[in-house]
């Protein structure tokens, strides 16, 4: 019995296809890989592109051109030889007096030279003159002090009479310089009550004795004092 092929089952028919297939794929494959094979693979190294960047930079030397030699300097002028002239004996010269710095300064310092006990008694005097607000020792009154002080002017003020009729009373506060000598000097009112009252205030204050006057450094002194005038009616 012959047996029958079905025409998709016969392998032969596709033999040499698949031959012919399988010899393009290994000359595809022989190809690629001689190709690859023959590339050349190059590292670059840090130091190598350092290296072109300084090439790249170097700056051309450059040489100075040949300058001409400076000119000679010009002949030095020839010495005049100095003329001396001989003077005789018997000629008379005017005599100058010659003077020095020395001289000028002792003329200066002479003449700007003070004495010490001037430039002392000048200090004394200004001193003197200067009215002290407070002192070592202030001055006092001499007979009892503050409250001899206040006795006195109850014994001296005389009220005046307008100021009893209108009932005006008050404290007038005045100051006065006690100089060196305990002289009173300089009396003012600083705060008045009543024109009447603040002139006798000021009258009293001037007929006070000398006082004993105030000292600094164990020498008498100018001193402001202050003082309050009380004027009350009974």
């Amino acid at each position: 019995m012959e047996v029958k092929k079905s025409p998709k089952a016969d392998l032969e028919g596709t033999k040499g296809m698949s031959v012919l297939m399988g010899l393009v794929i290994s000359f595809a494959v022989l190809f690629v890989g001689f190709e690859w094979g023959s590339r050349d693979i190059q590292v670059v190294t840090e130091a190598d592109q350092v290296q072109d960047v300084i090439a790249e930079e170097e700056i051309e030397i450059t040489r100075p051109e040949n300058t001409p030699a400076p000119p000679p300097p010009p002949p030095a002028a020839p010495a005049v030889a100095e003329e001396l002239n001989i003077v005789d004996d018997d000629v008379e010269l005017e005599q100058q007096d010659i003077i020095t710095s020395e001289d000028t300064q002792g003329a200066a310092q002479t003449e700007t030279y003070v004495a010490p006990t001037e430039v002392v008694e000048e200090e004394e005097e200004e001193a003197a003159q200067q009215i002290f607000l407070v002192v070592e020792e202030m001055p006092e009154f001499p007979d009892g002090g503050m409250q001899g002080l206040l006795k006195y002017l109850a014994k001296s003020i005389k009220y005046p009479v307008i100021a009893q009729e209108n009932g005006i009373q008050g404290r007038v506060v005045c100051s006065f310089v006690v100089n060196r000598d305990g002289s009173i000097v300089d009396i003012q009112v600083l705060r008045g009550v009543d024109p009447s009252l603040d002139k006798e205030a000021v009258r009293v204050l001037g007929t006070m004795p000398k006082w004993k006057p105030g000292k600094q450094r164990g020498k008498p002194v100018r001193v402001k004092y202050t003082v309050p005038v009380m004027f009350r009616l009974q």
